[in-house]
């Protein structure tokens, strides 16, 4: 397998059965990712962007198509048929998730969630601590919040903290699910310098954007998306 990520003729609709609705998310998706390569998807709300990014972090069963990932640990693997237990893998050290929104245990602290992820991937506490502090400062989060519960943040804190916490893995794969959404325009391109690093590292990202303007200069490839299908920008 030759790409980093092949998406396939994928295919995902959603059924409405109180209204006797079968409703079309998506049809015949075809992506390639090569190592290193950053593919941004643009598009009106409810065109059916997200919906590519949750089946290929296994939040969504696709009903068509395949989604090759060539994995460090498991070689070529079809998302679409793999194990929960492949899947957990996956998240913790090979494929990120940005979104807008923050999930977490209610009484974990801003630095825990941070140390958390780095600790996952093998770090050890002197270095996981380090790398906390550093990824927070760079996002300006506040020193005094970083031993406060992420419920009491804002929402553009809330956010920066999300993407510090997928960040800082370095994963193989990032998946960016409107990263610059609600932040200001200093907040955004702090984003932006951690994009570009972990661009000259080697990440594979794969990006949805509603803010074209924080896009020029990133993007390898731009597809366009309008009722659950692409048209290639450039």
């Amino acid at each position: 397998m030759e790409n980093l990520l092949e998406i396939r003729e994928l295919s995902k609709s959603f059924s409405l059965h109180n209204l006797g609705k079968n409703i079309h998310a998506v049809s015949g998706i075809d992506i390639r990712l090569g190592e290193g390569d950053f593919v941004g998807i643009t598009g009106k709300s409810g065109s059916g962007k997200s919906t590519i990014l949750k089946c290929i972090y296994g939040t969504y069963r696709l009903q068509h198509g395949s989604i090759w990932y060539n994995s460090k640990k498991f070689g070529p693997l079809n998302i679409a048929e793999a194990t929960n237990r492949q899947m957990i893998y996956l998240r913790k050290h090979e494929i990120g998730y940005v979104s807008q929104f923050l999930n977490v245990m209610p009484r974990t602290t801003a630095r825990q969630l941070v140390m958390q992820a780095l600790i996952e991937m093998g770090r050890d506490q002197v270095h996981a601590e380090k790398e906390t502090e550093q990824i927070l400062s760079h996002f300006e989060l506040d020193p005094e919040l970083w031993d406060s519960y992420p419920a009491t943040f804002s929402g553009g804190e809330k956010l920066r903290l999300n993407i510090a916490r997928a960040m800082v893995k370095k994963p193989r794969l990032l998946l960016l699910d409107e990263p610059t959404a609600s932040l200001d325009y200093e907040s955004k391109m702090k984003v932006k310098v951690l994009i570009e690093q972990l661009m000259q590292e080697g990440t594979t990202m794969l990006g949805i954007f509603h803010d074209l303007e924080f896009m020029n200069n990133l993007c390898d490839r731009e597809y366009n998306m309008q009722n659950g299908v692409f048209t290639l920008s450039h």
